[in-house]
């Protein structure tokens, strides 16, 4: 987890790559989601909740003057471990 902070007018683009299944919380001021084809999305309030992938946003902007601050959420990567097979004790 990680927490981005904008000052006012600030703007940070949204990479595909280090952004992949990211979950943004915003958790102070506003931020409006830029889509790609460079129309302003919404924007979001404090406690407001995005997805990135799929979504088409490719940036993310503070319309305000004070600094927001959003969290990132990203899933860590899934581990399996196999275990040997229980035999019933036999060896």
């Amino acid at each position: 987890m990680r927490t981005l902070a904008l000052r006012g007018g600030a703007r940070v683009e949204v990479v595909a790559a280090e952004w992949c299944d990211a979950f943004g919380v915003v958790t102070r001021g506003r931020v409006q989601l830029e889509l790609r084809d460079g129309e302003p999305g919404p924007i979001l309030g404090r406690d407001a909740g995005f997805w990135l992938r799929g979504t088409g946003v490719r940036a993310l902007r503070n319309p305000g003057r004070r600094t927001a601050r959003v969290r990132i959420l990203t899933p860590r990567a899934r581990t399996v471990t196999s275990q040997p097979p229980n035999d019933g004790g036999t060896t």
